[in-house]
């Protein structure tokens, strides 16, 4: 056979992609997806778009808020320990905790799964942890792409990243900055772990430590290390919803998702300008892992303070009348509730003014 023959019958599967591992795996994830219908979507998949129908979702003058994330390096943890089935709901989590801070309830979700090599099978397990936390954030999973690219990802490596639009009523958008004033109280609502956020740092430390995921996580007892720090971030989004919806709820005045860059950068975002708040660190009680991190890596308190949510992955700021109310609903709810500072006047930096230390 000649050169140019060769050439000519080579396929795309001969290049690496195979689409009808594509289509089957489709096919297995049918069932996933249809389990997250809600009112405004059918939650069907294999179109060329994903419907939602707002009037059907009970809104009367809604704004539209957007989010996009990603889970970052918490993904190498899964791809190295061959756990996947959780890091869905971590993609979730990062897209809807950031719609829900801004009043909006989460509708409806998109995934874009990429990788090197497609198995029907690993994209099932990430797809059902991804249907998981849309269940969990009450979001109907309309859509997605998987790309497979053999070249751009070595053999077993791929990535995710996620796309979440919510609503609220145009009168309930959050931060209220007007409403805000000196002696609003900080409450805060604990995280189930080091969420998505710090990972480089986190493998770095493991590296330090000639830890390998099989272990027994150090910080966590008849846990693998894998499995211990693949622990799924926490999604608020139906608690904090109901919180903002009972009557005490008009003294929720701002949400501050503790995410990349910690308590340092994130709270600064939903105060207006001459306000900051003072941080009391001995009302925080980080989770064993953060201890763990910061002895094993020798990470200063100031460093942590910045790079990891340290054990609370959502900061409210309440009028201080209504805060017993707001923390007992949220309890109520489920979450494990503390007042953790206070709103101040700052003209300048810093904004954020830790007191005490953390009990690390």
């Amino acid at each position: 056979m000649s050169d140019n023959a060769s050439k000519n019958g080579l396929t795309y599967a001969d290049a690496g992609v195979d689409i009808d591992a594509g289509n089957a795996m489709v096919e297995d994830i049918k069932p996933l997806v249809r389990a997250t219908r809600r009112p405004g979507a059918d939650a069907e998949i294999g179109g060329f778009g994903g419907l939602f129908d707002l009037k059907a979702a009970g809104f009367k003058d809604p704004i539209l808020v957007a989010a996009n994330d990603g889970v970052g390096t918490k993904v190498k943890i899964a791809i190295e320990s061959g756990i996947h089935d959780t890091i869905g709901i971590d993609l979730v989590a990062m897209c809807v905790n950031d719609l829900v801070v801004q009043g909006a309830e989460p509708l409806f979700f998109l995934d874009y799964f990429a990788t090197g090599k497609l198995t029907p099978e690993l994209g099932v397990a990430i797809v059902k942890g991804i249907a998981e936390g849309c269940k969990l954030a009450g979001a109907a999973l309309i859509g997605g792409e998987t790309a497979e690219m053999p070249g751009l990802y070595a053999k077993g490596d791929y990535d995710l990243a996620g796309f979440a639009v919510g609503a609220a009523e145009r009168s309930d958008l959050l931060p209220r900055l007007d409403a805000i004033r000196e002696g609003d109280v900080l409450l805060g609502l604990a995280s189930s772990g080091v969420h998505s956020n710090g990972y480089s740092l986190v493998r770095r430390i493991v590296e330090v430590a000639g830890l390998d995921w099989a272990d027994e996580a150090p910080f966590a007892k008849d846990k693998t290390l894998a499995t211990a720090l693949l622990e799924p971030t926490r999604i608020y989004v139906k608690s904090l919803l109901a919180a903002l919806r009972a009557p005490s709820g008009a003294g929720i005045k701002a949400l501050a998702h503790i995410t990349g860059g910690g308590f340092i950068d994130n709270i600064p975002r939903v105060l207006p300008k001459g306000f900051g708040v003072e941080l009391d660190l001995a009302k925080i009680a980080p989770p064993p892992v953060f201890g763990w991190l910061s002895r094993t890596g020798g990470v200063a308190e100031a460093e942590m303070l910045r790079t990891f949510n340290c054990g609370i992955g959502m900061v409210i700021a309440v009028e201080a009348d209504k805060a017993a109310d707001i923390a007992a609903g949220l309890r109520a709810s489920g979450e494990i509730v503390s007042e953790v500072g206070r709103i101040i006047r700052a003209e300048a930096e810093p904004f954020v003014r830790p007191k005490g230390k953390l009990a690390l």
